[in-house]
């Protein structure tokens, strides 16, 4: 950090209450139900997808679900 913030026990100027608008904890963890399955897919894809996750700091087998999951959503909106 370039400037360094300076905090002082003056005014703070004028304030506004800001209602609580975020849902509560329970509610931003959506729990799906998941069926494990057992899929052969291509080396040259799998490898694909490793090299994706470790770059973006995620799991191959979550980028492949997703993906999947978006695939299912587009066509069950255009079906």
């Amino acid at each position: 950090m370039k400037n360094k913030i300076t905090y002082t026990d003056g005014p703070a100027g004028k304030l506004q209450v800001v209602n609580d608008f975020l849902p509560p904890p329970e509610q931003l963890v959506l729990k799906e139900d998941n069926i494990k399955v057992t899929l052969a897919l291509k080396k040259s894809s799998v490898e694909f997808f490793k090299k994706e996750a470790k770059k973006h700091h995620t799991s191959y087998q979550k980028m492949i679900r997703q993906l999947v999951d978006w695939y299912t959503s587009h066509h069950q909106k255009s079906a």
